[in-house]
């Protein structure tokens, strides 16, 4: 029998892995096309994948492998399939909210109980928290509850996306029942997975740092950057500063007067327990395995697809025993709420492309090599070292799960028998560096989601959201290189919380300064 030789291209674990990612980034920040900006970054991917730069150059394996490799087989992936299946069931569930006047009644209950722009975007963050199952999840319900009511009181569509985003991945991250804490414990081999996301938490600065950002920046009305002209036009009635009008006259087809807010709360609760029900189905929790080994085990994509299918199944029948919707009018949703995720479900598709390139190119062996290099000495400063080295490649690759991948069996490596807090810290700074790389990122799925769930222009909501993320990371930094000395949480935490408070009463007085010259 012959052996296959495996092909490796000769730019493989090199710097040049990482520049199909971060030209596809930069091209998507200056053009505000992300379509084509990811495009052209696989395609760059892909030349690379085939040695351009060598005399041995091959056009047809390059060719071959964007679209073999990287297309059809990112959409040939179950993992990848099962989300989009749930996406276009979430869209088709949130079409038939809006036309059996669910949403209506939501809209004008909340605006009889909620006075204020500040109300609005609070209630916004709190019911981000309490939808900590997945960050998928997360985006697209928020948004779709949400928007009617801060579309009311002005609220700019890139200030919701923000405010979606933030109470996503950041929420997730630190709620042990999830998928994201499911992921994390699966790369801890050797150790108790669960038992150590669950003592990371108080160390997970950049997620804690956000969710009081976000509280900060609402109380305080404080709008710095790109977002402060957004929030300033949504206030005189335009909500989407730029001519780029995503949804303008989505919700026209809204039955008003025969809705109620059952008819929006009704099949959001189901659909909460359904993919709670679904995900501890994939961790085989109806097979004898335990509550908490089975969320941990579970598989996000198959138990939001199978969830989300059995709720969407619910609502059909809710909605017509209560005639708010006969079957007819449901199943005419389904081509519609199509239709409104093809934006997500196409930039997804490029990012997940985007991936395989670099993957392809032996970017994660890259990184590996960088972080083992550093772990020799300095130890002190490593966990400060590891966000931002996992910040970088999250950014640039647009995952955060990959992130973990790459970095937490070098952390457990590198710390496992001799440190274990410093191993704690660490594995702690490679998740907060792996959520804040991936909240910024312009080819992240949870960026993705975020623009899709506030039906926001996508490169807008990368754009305002921007320096926010940024304060927040530079933070979250110098209280990673405290904590790699004292070895303790509160009192980084502490320290980093005031400067936090510090910095955007201080933004808050240089643009009243400015507004008054």
């Amino acid at each position: 029998m012959e052996e296959v030789i495996q092909y490796v291209p000769n730019l493989y674990a090199t710097f040049w892995a990482l520049i199909p990612p971060l030209v596809a980034i930069i091209l998507a920040l200056i053009t505000k096309e992300v379509y084509s900006s990811l495009f052209v970054g696989i395609v760059i991917g892909g030349l690379f994948y085939g040695n351009i730069f060598q005399s041995g150059f091959s056009f047809e394996k390059s060719v071959l492998h964007i679209f073999e490799d990287g297309l059809v087989g990112v959409l040939s992936d179950p993992y990848n399939v099962g989300i989009l299946v749930f996406l276009v069931v979430l869209g088709i569930m949130v079409c038939m909210m809006n036309k059996a006047g669910g949403s209506a009644a939501f809209g004008e209950w909340a605006g009889r109980h909620i006075k204020t722009r500040v109300g609005a975007q609070l209630v916004t963050v709190l019911l981000g928290i309490l939808i900590f199952i997945d960050d998928y999840f997360n985006c697209l319900t928020v948004g779709s509850v949400m928007r009617p009511v801060t579309d009311k009181h002005n609220v700019s569509r890139a200030k919701l996306a923000y405010l979606i985003d933030a109470t996503a991945a950041p929420i997730c991250i630190i709620a042990p029942i999830s998928s994201w804490a499911a992921a994390v414990t699966g790369f801890v081999e050797g150790e108790d997975g669960f038992g150590i996301f669950i003592k990371a938490i108080p160390y997970n600065y950049y997620a804690l740092f956000t969710i009081a950002a976000m509280i900060l920046i609402v109380a305080l009305k404080v709008d710095f950057g790109s977002m402060a002209v957004h929030e300033a036009n949504a206030a005189k009635g335009d909500l989407y500063t730029t001519p780029d009008r995503p949804y303008a006259n989505a919700t026209e087809d809204v039955i008003k007067g025969r809705g109620r807010v059952l008819d929006l709360l009704f099949p959001i609760i189901t659909l909460i327990v359904c993919c709670i029900i679904g995900m501890l189905y994939s961790g085989d929790f109806f097979k004898g395995v335990g509550f908490v080994d089975a969320f941990s085990g579970s598989d996000a994509s198959v138990g939001l697809m199978l969830g989300s299918f059995f709720a969407l199944i619910i609502t059909i029948v809710f909605y017509a025993v209560r005639r708010v919707l006969s079957f007819n009018e449901s199943c005419s949703c389904i081509p519609e709420g199509f239709k409104a995720m093809v934006p997500a479900i196409l930039i997804l598709t490029f990012a997940w492309t985007l991936k395989a390139m670099t993957d392809s190119l032996g970017a994660k062996e890259f990184v590996a090599g960088l972080v083992k290099g550093v772990s020799g000495g300095w130890l002190s400063i490593l966990p400060a070292v590891i966000f931002l080295v996992a910040v970088f490649l999250a950014f640039a690759t647009g995952t955060s799960w990959g992130t973990f991948g790459i970095l937490i069996p070098i952390v457990v490596n590198t710390f496992s028998g001799t440190n274990h807090t410093m191993m704690i810290i660490s594995i702690s700074a490679c998740m907060a560096g792996a959520v804040c790389g991936d909240h910024c990122s312009p080819i992240s799925d949870t960026t993705i989601m975020a623009s899709a769930g506030a039906q926001c222009n996508h490169m807008n909501h990368v754009s305002t959201q921007l320096p926010y993320v940024i304060v927040v990371a530079v933070i979250s930094c110098v209280t990673y290189v405290i904590a790699g000395f004292v070895q303790n949480p509160v009192i980084p935490l502490i320290i980093g919380f005031v400067i936090l408070v510090g910095a955007f009463i201080g933004i808050k007085y240089i643009n009243k300064g400015k507004s008054n010259e």
